[in-house]
């Protein structure tokens, strides 16, 4: 059991802080603006039921309570923290000033985890913390999605990579480590990619939203959770592979800085789930009620991978 601190009580930091209590840990958590840190207990509250329910743990709510308190006072937040997740906004002012901050407060011997998607934490952090330096990237909602980016530091005890990988696989989540920083790491980019070349079909006016997205559920993502991709080319034949890159078969989209459709829905409001539309109308019910559903069929879908198996990744397959 080690003693987490989460800095920021956001989207993510909350839900950091439940995956922690899950696995065993004692988690404190701070956010510096107070509506924020004040909704957390019963965000973690409602995850944790919906995770009950599909047999995914058994923390109670008084667990939870636990395991997992809320300070207002930075200092007293990461007293005697080993582990501190920065899991604040994306901007890198705001960061440097939280890591001077953490400086003068935190144990010499915490590690310092930034769970930043794009930006390079790394210059931000003062030098006599860089050997405690790294990046532990989740992806949303991380209670779900087990996938975490690790990027050690410049100056980073490889041995501290190595306990970070330990605790992340000790709590049912996969760890990949990146040999050095690179903003978006590996499924971002590719996701970024695919956002490409969908935001391109629908620029040419080639297929409707439901039919892209039908075109990517029922034949690019069936064999991607079994497979990955390189493995999927191992089994066409790399021959196709070299072949494509060859012949440029698909061309790479594009890059563009907008989208005509994309600006169109803004326009009208309809920015997604929580505004009751997007590119789909969500009107039928509440957002809860939307996301409590997604976490449901994601669940049905991780029993089924674990049941099922698969054939690439560094749990089950070997790179030669």
């Amino acid at each position: 059991m080690a003693k987490i601190a989460v800095i920021g009580a956001g989207t993510m930091g909350h839900a950091l802080a439940l995956v922690f209590a899950i696995g065993g840990h004692r988690v404190r958590l701070t956010d510096s603006f107070a509506p924020t840190l004040a909704r957390a207990p019963a965000l973690m509250e409602a995850a944790r039921k919906t995770l009950n329910a599909a047999g995914e743990t058994d923390l109670t709510t008084e667990g939870l309570a636990a395991a997992v308190t809320c300070h207002a006072d930075l200092a007293e937040t990461v007293a005697d923290a080993e582990w501190i997740i920065e899991a604040i906004i994306e901007q890198p002012e705001a960061k440097r000033v939280l890591f001077e901050a953490l400086d003068a407060v935190a144990p010499m011997g915490a590690v310092i985890a930034s769970n930043t998607s794009y930006l390079d934490p790394f210059p931000l952090i003062p030098a006599r913390r860089q050997g405690h330096a790294m990046i532990l990237h989740w992806y949303t909602p991380p209670y779900l999605v087990d996938l975490v980016d690790v990027v050690p530091g410049p100056d980073c005890d490889p041995a501290l990579i190595q306990q970070a990988c330990a605790m992340i696989a000790a709590m049912g989540k996969q760890p990949v480590v990146l040999r050095k920083f690179l903003p978006g790491y590996i499924a971002n980019r590719i996701q970024s990619a695919i956002s490409a070349e969908v935001f391109h079909l629908l620029e040419e006016d080639v297929a409707s939203p439901e039919e892209i997205d039908a075109a990517i559920v029922h034949g690019l993502a069936l064999r991607l959770p079994i497979l990955g991709h390189l493995a999927k080319a191992d089994f066409t034949g790399l021959e196709l592979a070299r072949d494509a890159l060859r012949n440029q078969m698909v061309p790479p989209a594009p890059r563009r800085d907008h989208s005509t459709p994309l600006d169109a829905r803004l326009a009208e409001g309809r920015s997604g789930v929580r505004a009751g539309g997007g590119w789909y109308d969500w009107s039928a019910h509440t957002p809860e009620e939307w996301f409590q559903d997604r976490d449901a069929r994601l669940l049905a879908l991780k029993r089924a991978l674990r049941e099922i198996g698969t054939l690439a990744g560094p749990r089950t397959g070997e790179t030669t």
